[in-house]
This record gives structure tokens, C-alpha cells and sequence, in this order.
């Protein structure tokens, strides 16, 4: 049997947690499930893992977690974790919010389903949600285990987005305890609304960043493929000028040389839309939210 432990870079390092805080992760052994149970694995407050498939309940018993019913973590938790999949997060948290404790914080990782309203509520149970901004392309790493943790979790510092308009700053305290344990390390906790996230994720990150992430690399393939560019002069001389790109633009870092300008603005016109900052209206956020949760529309 494999322990947890052993698969976590942060073991022997201080992942902190208030033992006195029960939390419970449903969906504990999916991809979000079974890294946040990883870090919380590593603190010394009592975790409740709770899976529905019998390969993932299978894959939690490997790992030395013991599996709880839905019922059991719900009611006994202070914090419950849903780490499930956007399209299922509003029918879980109807079967688990009836069943938490006055006082108690349904947490989701991803803001498409609270902002939308499919998360059930019920009074004197709190919500909020955190997602991981993931290490900085600037973060500035020492050690072989930090550079091969992109994602964030493991062994590189990242930052969080959360989200809770409740007024109690106790249960808040509370939640921010729980979100350094589950990212860590944590760098720094920043506090916005659910439209703010939203806005933020998808918006800012996955339809204007992961978008150009994309087109970064379809444009790099075809030069490779169709313009016929060898492979390891492409990515030379690409790799390097993405991240000399990123550091002018983002933090001023270098002017672009006046060659470069105008070049930028021919990309511009070929390749923006003119009216691209329609993407901010809260029209197409509901729309691509819609599209993410797979319903017709958002009802607001």
C-alpha cells in the first residue's frame, strides 16, 4: 500500500491546519479531489474522503484513506470540499447541503456554478469558493521540485482567488485556513466577489489566456508543419521570445524596439477582433458560463 505521503514533495515541510477543523472532500479521489486530499493529508485535522465510483472508493483504500458515505462527511464537517465536476456541482451540493451543520462552508474550487445559482443554499450554511491562480511565470524557482510543479500544490508557491460575501470574518478565517492547506504552499489569499471571480475565470484566464496559449502553439506547429521551419529552430527561437514577450509587456521589463510596435499592430488587425472586449459584458459571460455548464442559458 502506498501512503499519501509519499507522494507529496511538501512531506516534511509544514503543511498547517487547525485540528480542531473537520473537513470532508467529495470527489476525493478525482483530479482536483486527490490533489487538495494530498496536502490535506498532510495536516493534522481529521479528513473525511467521500467517493461515488468504486474504482475511485478502490483508489482511496491504496492510498491508506478510509472512505465515508456522503452522509456522514456532510453532517460531521466544518468545511465540505466539493470537488466534482462543474456540470455536477448543483446537483451534489442539493443531496449534501440539507445534510451540513449550522455554521459550516460548502467550498467549490471553480466559480461557473455559484455565479450561475445551481449551488443549493440553505440559512446558516455558508459558501464560498477558491480557485488556484497556479505558480507565476515569474515566480522565481530554486529547486528542481518547483520547476517541475507547474500546476501548483505540490512544491512551487502560488496565489488564490476566493470568493466569500458573507459578513462573518470568523467562518471567512476559517475558509482561508482551509485554502492555504489545500494549495499549498499559498503565497497570499486575495478576496473578490463571485462575478469578479467569474470574470476572472473564465474570462481573463480561459477565454482570453488558455485561448492564446493555444494559438501560441497552433501558430507554432504551423511553422513547423505546413510553412516547414525545423522543429528545434521554431521552438529555439519561440520559447524564448514568449517569455521576453510576456515579461515587456506584463512588467515593462524592455521596451519592444519600434520594428517590433509596428509589427504588433499588423498582428493586431490580422488577428483581434475589433470589438474583442465584448468578452467582459456580463451577456457573454453568461453565455460562455452556459456553454461550460451545459445549459441553454444562464436564469437570472
Amino acid at each position: 500500500m502506498t501512503s499519501s505521503k509519499e507522494l507529496n514533495p511538501l512531506y516534511g515541510k509544514t503543511v498547517e491546519l487547525d485540528p480542531s477543523i473537520t473537513v470532508a472532500v467529495v470527489g476525493a479521489a478525482g483530479k482536483m479531489g486527490t490533489r487538495v486530499s494530498n496536502n490535506l493529508n498532510l495536516t493534522d485535522a481529521p479528513i473525511l474522503y467521500v467517493e461515488a465510483s468504486e474504482t475511485g472508493q478502490q483508489r482511496l483504500q491504496e492510498l491508506g484513506r478510509e472512505v465515508s458515505t456522503l452522509e456522514d462527511a456532510a453532517t460531521a464537517a466544518d468545511v465540505v470540499i466539493l470537488a466534482v465536476p462543474d456540470v455536477i456541482l448543483g446537483k451534489i451540493s442539493e443531496q449534501v447541503v440539507p445534510l451540513m451543520k449550522d455554521g459550516s462552508v460548502l467550498l467549490t474550487l471553480d466559480p461557473a456554478a455559484a455565479y450561475a445559482g445551481l449551488l443549493a443554499e440553505r440559512e446558516g450554511v455558508h459558501q464560498a469558493c477558491a480557485h488556484p491562480a497556479h505558480p507565476s511565470v515569474f515566480l522565481e524557482r530554486t529547486t528542481p521540485e518547483e520547476w517541475a510543479d507547474t500546476f501548483g500544490g505540490i512544491a512551487a508557491p502560488q496565489e488564490v482567488v476566493a470568493a466569500y460575501e458573507g459578513g462573518d470574518e470568523q467562518v471567512r478565517a476559517r475558509t482561508a485556513e482551509v485554502i492555504r492547506a489545500i494549495y499549498a504552499p499559498v503565497i497570499d489569499v486575495h478576496w473578490v466577489t463571485v462575478k469578479q471571480l467569474a470574470q476572472l475565470e473564465p474570462t481573463l484566464v480561459e477565454t482570453t489566456g488558455c485561448m492564446i496559449g493555444q494559438f501560441l502553439k497552433d501558430s507554432m506547429d504551423h511553422a513547423i508543419n505546413e510553412v516547414g521551419i525545423p522543429e528545434k529552430a521554431v521552438k529555439a527561437l519561440f520559447y524564448g521570445h514568449i517569455f521576453i514577450s510576456l515579461t515587456n509587456a506584463l512588467r515593462g521589463s524592455n521596451p519592444f524596439s519600434e520594428a517590433c510596435l509596428r509589427a504588433m499592430d499588423y498582428g493586431r488587425e490580422s488577428i483581434i477582433k475589433p470589438d474583442w472586449t465584448k468578452v467582459w459584458d456580463d451577456e457573454e459571460l453568461d453565455k460562455v458560463l452556459a456553454q461550460m455548464l451545459n445549459l441553454d442559458k444562464i436564469e437570472r
